[in-house]
């Protein structure tokens, strides 16, 4: 197989030549090889619409190059439509907060970003992981802020298919209405129930189940991402949090 050499603070480490990953993921893919399970989609597209709108608003304020800042922006809206899904191959169980996963998709952006701009997979003075592609962010605000976002992507099609399931118990407790059946409590035999009860409880269960959701997802709106490191917010501009959720994410959520 056909590698190329790059290089960090712990020294330097053979990454494919083909890979848009670098280092950090490859190291993080060798030590964590536990369960086989891969990231779900909606928490990449969360993690790349985030790295998009953090580049917009650095290149607004001027702390980004302007040609650097387009190339993070376009190849971040790629990795969001999924296009290079192939390029995350950790496993979902891993340590130091999902710093794996942001240096993954960091990485992935990074080298997408050096091809459109001219250069060659792993040149990170062209466009850098950390310090371009990861500016003003760290995995501390980055990966709460994803899950948020990947959860609410993925409320609708749970609460869709919460209404079926209801649905067809409740299509099933009109069908069996009449038919009794003996209750069981404690493994025993007990007293009888209709048919048209239990399903109707199961479809009734199920509907307080959805209604509970909807009432988290407000919550979820409430993003962290913009406080870096520790909360306070610390490397980034003053106007950094606000034009990132009002003026890019929000444009971003469903």
């Amino acid at each position: 197989m056909e590698t190329r050499n790059e290089r960090d603070s712990l020294g330097s480490m053979d990454v494919p030549a083909d890979a848009y990953y670098g280092i950090f993921t490859e190291r993080a893919r060798r030590n964590f090889r536990i369960s086989g399970i891969k990231a779900e989609r909606s928490f990449i597209k969360a993690l790349a619409l985030i790295k998009k709108a953090a580049a917009a608003v650095n290149t607004e304020l001027g702390l980004l190059d302007k040609r650097v800042g387009e190339a993070i922006v376009a190849a971040a809206g790629e990795v969001a439509e999924a296009k290079w899904d192939g390029q995350f191959p950790l496993d979902v169980f891993q340590a130091g907060a999902g710093t794996p996963f942001n240096m993954n998709c960091n990485e992935v952006i990074a080298n997408i970003a050096i091809e459109k701009l001219g250069g060659r997979k792993g040149d990170y003075s062209v466009v850098h992981p950390n310090n371009h592609v990861n500016m003003a962010q760290s995995s501390n605000d980055v990966i709460p802020t994803a899950i948020r976002i990947s959860t609410l992507f993925s409320l609708q099609p749970l609460l869709s298919e919460i209404g079926k399931l209801a649905a067809a118990f409740r299509k099933k407790a009109e069908q069996y209405n009449d038919i009794v059946k003996t209750g069981r409590t404690h493994l025993e035999d007990a007293v009888p129930i209709r048919f048209g009860q239990v399903f109707n409880s199961y479809a009734k269960a199920l509907d307080d189940c959805a209604r509970r959701i909807k009432a988290a997802e407000d919550s979820l709106l409430q993003l962290g991402i913009g406080g870096t490191a520790v909360g306070t917010g610390i490397n980034t501009h003053p106007r950094f949090k606000q034009r990132l959720c009002f003026r890019r994410l929000s444009l971003a959520l469903p």
